[in-house]
């Protein structure tokens, strides 16, 4: 197994997410959420056992989270009048190492956002706007 040198004394530790959205990089994501299931089912025939099973719709899910200047960054890109559920469909590639060193990469397709929300408070430093989307499937590596 290689090692990967390390960086001030730390090993890579984050994930690397390429957006390409309305022709801008968007790097201000503090955080990426996504999973995807199938409905499964047993069907029974002759007897209590299951003779075969049955599958159903598959189903993604995702949300990411982003600093305000980069939604109004998006929102300014789209024209006047446009919701951020307006923007066109975009992919997210997630890049990171596994526990072996290779890069894994999954990339969640055909995304649009599904929300445009903010949350803010007194004091705040940094304002994050947590976006649900929807997307069609993700490709795992």
């Amino acid at each position: 197994m290689s090692q990967l040198p390390l960086i001030n004394g730390q090993r890579h530790s984050w994930s690397s997410i390429e957006v390409n959205l309305l022709d801008r990089i968007i790097t201000g994501i503090t955080s990426i959420n996504y999973d995807d299931s199938e409905a499964k089912e047993n069907h029974y025939g002759a007897g209590n056992m299951p003779v075969h099973r049955g599958r159903g719709k598959y189903e993604a899910n995702a949300s990411m989270t982003l600093y305000n200047y980069e939604v109004e960054a998006i929102q300014g890109a789209l024209p006047r009048g446009r919701r951020l559920q307006d923007a066109p469909p975009f992919d997210v590639k997630v890049s990171f190492l596994d526990d072996s060193n290779q890069v894994i990469t999954h990339v969640i397709r055909n995304c649009e956002f599904k929300s445009n929300n903010r949350n803010m408070s007194q004091g705040d430093t940094k304002i994050e706007v947590s976006l649900d989307l929807i997307v069609s499937h993700i490709e795992w590596n």
